[in-house]
């Protein structure tokens, strides 16, 4: 059945309209990222950062040669270009962004891996795949823009193979509700990135347990991406007045100069004690 893409507008609409932010702003590297990195010994710069959070995820995930690893939200496919040069595992990526696809799938081609990452127009609560078809469904801050993380879940275990293992990479919020103030701020935050809402942890954890998940761990991994956190509140503080002239100028739109304050208030509500970023691992029986 195909995308019904006017269910997914406002999401569309969010990584049409940012697409330099993203491309040019954020990652411009070997592996193109719209994530977070991960710093540490070995990672202390920017773009090894954002590449360190796929070696993360996949010795989370314990991905190997031969796995079949569904990207769950793959933006520009970066992940799974590295999880097939890397790690020698196929992949698909599913997103429900057409240019995302249009971009991911020329990439491939160019780097002729045609054959090891394929990409596909898809809802990851409700995919075209056939069941226990997957070894890995990774999620790399993706899950935030479903609506019912639940459905997310469901569909995540239906597609693994026993024995298949979730990794996940995400933005969770500390207490539902926040106070009135807290929650007004996350709230400017998540919508200006076309996120309606986020989970907590024990949210999280509900879900993957309901639907038959097992050995289920969720981690505050914040320590590890707050300088990567920190850096985009920083520079977004810092160009704020330019994008303010560029919007004056026609040459910015309202969406791309929004998301630069979301991206301000992220890091606020972050020290606010509002939300954590976490990973989360689980495992089909």
């Amino acid at each position: 059945m195909p995308l019904d893409t006017n269910r997914f507008k406002a999401i569309i609409d969010y990584y049409d309209k940012t697409r330099f932010d993203y491309n040019v702003a954020w990652d411009s590297s070997e592996f193109p990222a719209v994530h977070f990195g991960f710093y540490d010994e070995n990672a202390d710069k920017h773009s090894d950062a954002l590449q360190n959070t796929n070696q993360v995820l996949a010795n989370l995930a314990r991905v190997k040669a031969g796995d079949y690893v569904l990207d769950a939200g793959c933006g520009r496919g970066g992940s799974c270009f590295w999880l097939a040069q890397n790690r020698r595992a196929k992949t698909i990526g599913i997103t429900p962004v057409q240019s995302q696809i249009d971009e991911c799938r020329q990439n491939a081609i160019d780097r002729k891996l045609e054959a090891q990452c394929q990409f596909e127009l898809a809802d990851y609560c409700h995919t075209p795949f056939k069941d226990e078809q997957f070894d890995v469904i990774w999620a790399c801050e993706s899950l935030c823009h479903a609506d019912q993380k639940r459905d997310f879940y469901q569909e995540a275990f239906r597609l693994l193979r026993p024995g298949g293992r979730l990794v996940m990479a995400e933005y969770m919020r500390r207490h539902r509700p926040l106070s009135d103030d807290d929650e007004r701020l996350l709230m400017s935050w998540l919508n200006g990135w076309a996120i309606k809402d986020i989970d907590s942890r024990s949210e999280h954890l509900q879900h993957a347990q309901a639907v038959g998940f097992t050995a289920v761990d969720i981690q505050d991994v914040t320590s590890a991406v707050r300088t990567s956190l920190r850096n985009l509140h920083r520079n977004s503080t810092n160009w704020l007045w330019f994008s303010h002239l560029l919007r004056l100028l026609r040459l910015r739109t309202t969406t791309q100069h929004i998301n630069q304050r979301a991206s301000i208030h992220q890091y606020e509500a972050l020290e606010r004690g509002s939300w954590t970023y976490n990973t989360l691992t689980a495992q089909k029986p």
